[in-house]
């Protein structure tokens, strides 16, 4: 199977200091991958030499079968892409928004019109087309982006913190909207700074750390990995985590202390596994 994302040895040099480091991943069709690493690790870069924005100082990227160094064109017509920052104009309506990013990528009337009625629908944003983005919430801004980033029927998504700063009932909502999309077979590449999301989400996950991919694989070959069980122990005003290859393993380490005082048990998950090998916490 022809991966739909393709990185080999890949290297991104700013002002002589190596921010991207020898990076290979590759994303299969219809996957969920998601991207961590602590700010400053290489995340966002990562995100703009897939997205053409940036050319890599060395290596190859291929992305929907097109080098995104010799076929720039063809690769923006394979792809969507939502940023954390807010991109659409406050100043024109929601359908004016939409509009005007079909007639970019050179729709026919037919198409954008179709096109922007099909996905206002899939975000809930039909009966607010005729509003200034300006009025709307946090939440739909970033479905009108997702909703934009769509509007051309790219291949493949890729989302960099869609859900930040938002309230946890609409960063549900969108993770309902981008769990549909996947399961109608878009592939989408995700950063985010929140571990449940990437836990619900992903279906196989990077870490990135000073440039570098630490570590990668499924959620449950990272917990394979680096231990399924935990024993938090408390010391002063804060706790100790040991890791231990099964549940099971842990209780029964538990229960051999002669001094159980400030001790518990419990499964690890990802930010357990992130904060051990990369030594932060995300944010």
């Amino acid at each position: 199977m022809v991966s739909a994302v393709c990185l080999q040895n890949v290297h991104k040099v700013y002002d002589g200091a190596l921010v991207v480091n020898d990076l290979s991943l590759s994303i299969e069709s219809g996957q969920v991958f998601g991207l961590l690493g602590p700010n400053g690790a290489g995340k966002s870069t990562t995100i703009r030499m897939l997205t053409t924005l940036t050319q890599p100082s060395q290596g190859n990227i291929v992305v929907a079968g097109y080098d995104v160094n010799r076929q720039k064109l063809e690769v923006r017509r394979q792809i969507g892409v939502v940023l954390q920052q807010v991109s659409v104009d406050g100043d024109l309506t929601v359908w004016e928004n939409m509009e005007f990013h079909g007639r970019m990528h050179h729709l026919s009337a037919v198409q954008r019109h179709q096109a922007i009625d099909t996905w206002l629908e899939y975000v809930e944003l039909t009966d607010r087309r005729d509003d200034k983005v300006k009025t709307l919430s946090g939440g739909m801004k970033r479905r009108l982006q997702i909703a934009r980033a769509l509007l051309h029927n790219p291949q493949i998504l890729f989302l960099d913190e869609p859900t930040v700063g938002l309230d946890p009932q609409t960063r549900r909502r969108l993770w309902e909207i981008i769990q549909r999309l996947n399961q109608q077979g878009m592939t989408m590449l995700l950063t985010t700074h929140y571990m449940e999301e990437v836990e619900y989400l992903c279906h196989r996950i990077g870490i990135l750390d000073q440039g570098k991919l630490i570590e990668m694989g499924s959620l449950d070959q990272l917990r394979q990995r680096h231990g399924e069980g935990i024993v938090m122990s408390q010391r002063g005003d804060r706790w100790d985590y040991q890791f231990f290859p099964t549940l099971a393993d842990a209780n029964h380490y538990l229960e051999a202390q002669p001094d159980k005082t400030g001790m518990m048990v419990r499964p690890s998950n990802l930010e357990d596994i992130f904060v051990e090998l990369t030594g932060r916490n995300l944010d």
